[in-house]
């Protein structure tokens, strides 16, 4: 080869590697902030580079918790040629505080600096239209979590926090499932939850509760069908609800609050002295209004004297003298054990956060807090509590386990053993006495005409010291609920209605007409077939 065509050969090597390296010069350095920048805003997800986050269904297969794309926003401070000006273009279009928008942009050792995410189509649009790329503006996608339900069953699903870890509901409690993409199929039933939702917000606007739970559980499974808190949020929203005076709203109350029963509570005590051959549902004592213990009388609501009645009658006219007899034949020692058995000194193993009280005064065993807590004052417990103790008398003396996760990456879910609390001859006797409250007692409000229902009121007096007040005694608020079961001597579905505070005297004018309406729902939309033709 002659030498001039080397020559060539070698220049134009030169220029190609001088070509090279003034692009690699361009890309490495000149513009090294820009794709940096550009390359984290690409890459950014909740999972911080994690597999995607695995997702969470109702019953039948709706969504409650998604990934979904979405449009975010940042700047490379650095490249930001007028702050001030950029700013206001920002805050104007993303409806941000100028001054949080400054502060980001005025941080020139800082290459990525998120500005706002999941943007709104008219943002996107608007941000598209100023063309702020050569202002060290951009645009970029990601994966986020999206709530398409929104505020529906919001303590339930919890939410992402900014570095998107899970905070409260499930998303919390299943955080390491999730995170490593399990999906996780609940065995709550819209419809259902939907509609014990709209009670509780129709509660809101005629009895003006300051709170509201309800919840609904299949008795022999341990499935939760609904769980419904007022009030509630929307996780996609989650921050516009995080005020230093409000972040309880993000908290479970049927799972992280404790509240005394009151009247509920009495089925409990007699289940606990027919278990024990105690009583039976005819055993007769006569009420005089008042019983002494010391120095302390305890008597019955609007201070009524009723005479000589059966332990059936006591439940049937809610008379607390007859729950305090109840116990009094038990005997402390035995009724103490029962509560513990009850579950009602532990948590129940939901698939929640969850709480539950010491009850360290009731457990000093003074004989006044036991005859107090026969009726339901002076024990406390959470609602999820009271309601699988229930179970057992729903469940043929059986207690199950509460859970709202029936299947993680379709494998179901292992759940702990059922324990026989009482026998079933005892859970039969206590259910009939409990539709004969509803047959015959002051629940009739709650009968449904081809249905044998198994229900009881309560109306517990809120104590000083669960308002945050430091004064002994009880409050003028109350804590009114209704609890019950249907059909009553094979149940599909146990009920607990708890209303907090509501503006009416008793749990027959609040809580009971939405046990009642929730009921006749679910009997129509599961098409139960009735047990008598009326």
């Amino acid at each position: 080869m002659s030498n001039w065509r080397i020559n060539i050969i070698f220049i134009l090597l030169f220029l190609l590697s001088i070509a090279l390296t003034a692009k690699l010069f361009s890309l490495q350095v000149s513009k090294n902030d820009f794709y940096k920048a550009l390359s984290q805003g690409l890459l950014y997800s909740p999972n911080g580079g994690q597999k995607e986050r695995g997702e969470i269904f109702l019953k039948n297969g709706e969504p409650l918790a998604i990934n979904k794309g979405w449009t975010m926003v940042f700047a490379s401070p650095p490249k930001v040629k007028n702050v001030e000006e950029t700013a206001k273009k920002l805050s104007e279009v993303l409806n941000l505080p100028e001054a949080l928008v400054l502060e980001k942009l005025k941080t020139p050792d800082t290459l990525y600096a998120p500005i706002k995410s999941k943007l709104t189509e008219e943002e996107i649009k608007s941000l598209t239209d100023l063309n702020l790329k050569e202002d060290g503006v951009y645009m970029s996608k990601k994966i986020g979590r999206y709530y398409p339900q929104e505020t529906l069953a919001s303590q339930v699903a919890g939410f992402l926090n900014y570095q998107g870890s899970g905070q409260y509901g499930l998303e919390g409690h299943y955080e390491e499932e999730l995170a490593e993409g399990k999906d996780l199929n609940l065995t709550m039933d819209y419809s259902i939850q939907f509609k014990a939702e709209s009670l509780l917000e129709k509660a809101k606007e005629e009895l003006d509760i300051k709170q509201g739970q309800i919840i609904v559980l299949e008795p022999s499974s341990g499935d939760i069908l609904a769980l419904a808190n007022f009030p509630d949020f929307n996780p996609n929203k989650y921050a516009d609800y995080a005020q230093e005076d409000n972040l309880g709203v993000f908290q479970n109350g049927i799972t992280e609050k404790i509240f005394e029963p009151g009247s509920v509570m009495k089925p409990i005590t007699m289940a606990v002295a027919l278990n024990e051959d105690k009583i039976m549902p005819e055993t007769k004592y006569t009420d005089t209004g008042a019983v002494k213990i010391g120095k302390y009388t305890i008597r019955n609501y609007a201070n009524r004297v009723w005479g000589e009645q059966t332990m059936t009658a006591v439940l049937e006219r809610s008379i607390n003298t007859g729950a305090v007899f109840a116990e009094a034949q038990i005997g402390h020692k035995i009724f103490m054990n029962y509560v513990e058995k009850f579950g009602l000194f532990e948590k129940t193993g939901i698939d929640l956060n969850e709480i539950y009280s010491e009850n360290s005064e009731l457990k000093k065993g003074y004989e006044v807090s036991l005859a107090n807590a026969s009726f339901g004052q002076g024990i406390e417990m959470t609602p999820i509590q009271l309601v699988r103790a229930y179970s057992a008398i729903a469940n043929k003396g059986v207690m199950t386990i509460p859970h709202l996760v029936k299947n993680a990456n379709g494998k179901e879910k292992e759940v702990n053993s059922k324990e026989q609390i009482i026998l079933p001859k005892t859970a039969s006797q206590v259910s009939a006495m409990m539709v004969s409250v509803i047959e015959k007692g002051y629940a009739k409000a709650a009968r449904i005409p081809g249905y044998y229902v198994a229900g009881k009121s309560g109306t517990a007096q809120v104590s000083y010291s669960a308002l945050g007040i430091n004064k002994s005694g009880y409050s003028d608020e109350t804590i009114q609920s209704f609890i019950g079961f249907a059909p009553a001597f094979s149940p599909k579905f146990l009920i607990l209605v708890k209303l907090d505070n509501p503006k009416a005297n008793t749990a027959e004018y609040s809580a009971m007409p939405i046990f009642h309406d929730l009921t006749q729902y679910i009997i129509n939309y599961q098409q139960i077939p009735p047990d008598y033709t009326d």
